[in-house]
Order: C-alpha cells, then sequence, then structure tokens
C-alpha cells in the first residue's frame, strides 16, 4: 500500500473535518488526512465519538495540552508532506508525539530517519545503519539511548493512552563530557573513509573514545599493529602489543611430526575484523621485561606479568591440553635470541661481544651440559632490562614430554645497566 494512501483501518467520513486543540491552538483536519496514517489515537478517538453518536454534528473536538508547535509539523504529515526534524530537540518532540499517538508511519518515518545527539559542544545527525559493522553493537548508544534505537513496537511498553494527556518526557540525547571533533573522526571511520593519524596522542584519543562508546570492531581496526607475510617462511604475521591481544583471538596452529602434534605456533586474528589468523609476533615494551642470562628465562614486571600468564593461560585452553597437563601459563618463561633476532644493545646494534652464545640460546641453560655451558662473567649476572621486545610464541615439547611455552625474540632493545639508563633519561 502506498503510504499516502488512506487507510482502510480507519473508517472516518474522508470529506468530513474534524478539530483538535492542541494548547491553545485549534486544527482542523479532515477524515481523509486523519486516515493517512492510522489506526491512531485521533482516529480511534474519533470513531468512537462516531458510534456513540450517528449525528455527525455532534462530534465533539479532542483536546490535548501539548505543544501546537510541535504538532503543525503532524499536521503537515498528516496532510501528505514530509517532515524531516531539524535539531535534537525538534526530532524528541516528534518521536513522543508520534509514539503517544501512535502515528505508525510516522513512527517509522522517525526510526528509519538520522538520530539527532549532540557529543559535546555539537549537535550530530546518526545513521541508525552506522552500526551495523561487525563489532560496532550493541554500544553506547543503543544501550544509553535505548528508545531511539528501538523499534516503534519497543517504546513506552506498557503505557495506556486512553485518557492520557501527556506522553513521557524525553531528555534530547547528550553526551555532554565527549571531544565533538573526536568522535566527528570516529563517524567518518564508521561511514568507511579512511583517516589519516596523526600521531600516537591522536590514536589514544580516538581509542580511548571507541572504547567509552564500546565501538569495539572500530577499536579494533585503530589499534596499533602490523600485518605482514613473511618471506623466508611464508607465513603470515601480526605485530600487536600485549595489552591488544584479546584472548578470543589467539589461536593455536599445531606442528605434526609423523601424524602426533610436536608442539606449534600461537596465531592470533583480530576480532570482529580479520578474515585469516597469523604467526603472532606480540609487542612487549614500558622496560617491563626481564631476561636472566643466567637460565634463559624471562620475567616480567606489573601489568605486563599478569598479562602474559593470561596470554599463555589462554594458549593452554586453545591447545586442549591432556588433564593432568602442567599450565602453560608459568612465568619466568623460556626465551629464545638466536641469530635471527634484532638485537640492540645499550644503545649499540648487533653488539657480537655482547651476544648470548648460540648453543645457550637456542637451548636454554637447563639443557645443556654443565661441562659445555659457556662462562658467564658475574658482570653479567644480573638481568638485562628489555626497553621494547618483539617476540613469537612457539610451542615445544620439553625433555620431560609436557608442552612448554618458548619466548622467540624477533627484535630487542635492551640495557644491561642502571648506568645505561639513567643515560637515557632527559632533565625535566
Amino acid at each position: 500500500m502506498d503510504s499516502q494512501t488512506p487507510s482502510s483501518k480507519c473508517n472516518l467520513p474522508k470529506e468530513k473535518v474534524f478539530s483538535i486543540q492542541i494548547g491553545s491552538e485549534i486544527f482542523r483536519l479532515s477524515g481523509a488526512s486523519i486516515a493517512s496514517d492510522a489506526p491512531s489515537y485521533f482516529s480511534r478517538f474519533f470513531e468512537d465519538q462516531l458510534l456513540q453518536s450517528q449525528d455527525v454534528a455532534n462530534i465533539r473536538s479532542l483536546y490535548i495540552d501539548r505543544d501546537p508547535t510541535t504538532f503543525r509539523e503532524i499536521a503537515r504529515h498528516l496532510q501528505g508532506y514530509h517532515v524531516r526534524p531539524q535539531d535534537g530537540a525538534q526530532f524528541v518532540k516528534l518521536f513522543a508525539d508520534a509514539q503517544f499517538y501512535t502515528l505508525p508511519r510516522l513512527m517509522s518515518q522517525l526510526f528509519e530517519s538520522e538520530c539527532f545527539i549532540q557529543i559535546g559542544d555539537r549537535h550530530f545527525q546518526i545513521p541508525r545503519d552506522i552500526f551495523s559493522g561487525p563489532g560496532d553493537s550493541p554500544n553506547f548508544f543503543t544501550l544509553g539511548f535505548a528508545a531511539f534505537f528501538a523499534s516503534p513496537s519497543e517504546v513506552f511498553p506498557g503505557l495506556d493512552r486512553q485518557g492520557l494527556l501527556r506522553p513521557p518526557a524525553i531528555i534530547p540525547p547528550s553526551v555532554p563530557n565527549r571531544s565533538a571533533d573526536v568522535f566527528d573522526e570516529l563517524l567518518h571511520l564508521l561511514r568507511g573513509y579512511p583517516l589519516h593519524i596523526r600521531n600516537e596522542d591522536h590514536r589514544a584519543s580516538l581509542l580511548r573514545d571507541c572504547r567509552y562508546f564500546h565501538l569495539r570492531g572500530l577499536e579494533q581496526k585503530l589499534i596499533p599493529h602490523q600485518i605482514t607475510t613473511n618471506p623466508f617462511s611464508h607465513r603470515l604475521e601480526i605485530v600487536i602489543r600485549l595489552e591488544d591481544v584479546r584472548p578470543s583471538g589467539i589461536q593455536f596452529a599445531s606442528h605434526m611430526v609423523s601424524g602426533s602434534p610436536m608442539g606449534g605456533m600461537v596465531t592470533y586474528t583480530r576480532p570482529f575484523v580479520d578474515e585469516s589468523a597469523a604467526d603472532l609476533v606480540v609487542e612487549i615494551g614500558d622496560e617491563s621485561s626481564l631476561i636472566h642470562r643466567g637460565s634463559m628465562r624471562a620475567d616480567f614486571l606489573g601489568l605486563s606479568k599478569q598479562r602474559i600468564a593470561s596470554l599463555l593461560q589462554t594458549v593452554g585452553k586453545k591447545m586442549n591440553l591432556p588433564d593432568p597437563h602442567p599450565p602453560l601459563g608459568q612465568v619466568p618463561i623460556k626465551v629464545r635470541v638466536d641469530r635471527e633476532t634484532d638485537l640492540t644493545v645499550d644503545g649499540e646494534q648487533d653488539p657480537q661481544h655482547l651476544r648470548i652464545p648460540r648453543a645457550k640460546a637456542e637451548a636454554g641453560e637447563d639443557d645443556v651440559p654443565a661441562a659445555k655451558r659457556p662462562r658467564v662473567d658475574n658482570k653479567d649476572d644480573g638481568p638485562w632490562v628489555v626497553r621494547t621486545g618483539q617476540w613469537r610464541l612457539q610451542v615445544q615439547t620439553s625433555p620431560t614430554g609436557a608442552y612448554e611455552v618458548v619466548l622467540v625474540a624477533v627484535k630487542l632493545d635492551i640495557y644491561t645497566s642502571s648506568q645505561v639508563r639513567n643515560r637515557s633519561r632527559k632533565f625535566l
């Protein structure tokens, strides 16, 4: 049925004029206009009048104590004109009155139109389908302003309109404590356009508001990462910071030997974004990693320790380890620094005289017989502090037959003493 065709659900005489008083103003609408969006509060009221009195002349006026300015737009809608809100204040008035008067066509039109929301000091028109991307709904808007993102049948549930003169008050949607400029850039991204990230502070602002508005899919696109194909292994790799790794994206690729699993690689897929898993190269910064050269094991400080333990625990779950099996999430954890590692020590690129001996680096001291262990001077007994490190996560079988995780160093920037660390300090 055409939206302009009078509804068959209304039995009012098309040529009869009916009076509706809104506040201090009287509106006269024909039966055809009222029938154009029916059944409604108006059509039911006047149909009841006709049932009570067959004399059309005895039909009394409908009085509603509401804003006549808003009803002018509703009257124009009933007369066949397209009504479009100009701002958030007008939108909520039309929204509330369309719900209260149960005007099905106007309700549908408003639910299909943009939603007006004020962010900071600026008004935005948000298309309702803009949050259709994976992971971007439910979000702050669909949860916090549910009435504006629901369906027409779900608004004002249980409301008894009979004898009700005023619909519930609705405050225009507003988020005053967020940046309008940042939100405008988020909308730009949600529309599918690229955005130049000026610097890390800019990225942090975008991510902060992504998380505030619960736009999880967009957040995954914005987090720092790098996806490449390794030309030597011909495998896809993703470099991502430890704090940005999500358990739902962790997977495990088994390495089979003679039909039996012999460990494998930890892989990762960014939730809501990536279709293919890539070998995980995790970046850990903030001087939170320590390498104990004697045992070739790494320990972690602060949140990094909790995060790496949680990551290893998730890997164990993905592997479906047999029961009983020692947990993978034990720290300190074995590390491997080999010839492929890009190593910077105390600011010196690839210092061969400070290289960890190959036998020790690849096997770990626990696996090297005592007679063949290289000598380590006392000055090397202290741990190396990793400013920033990138690590692959491999799973292998230990001499006991149990699985263990090995952090394979890809790129390390480390210092060996407090003096070197102090040298990098800046005066305030």
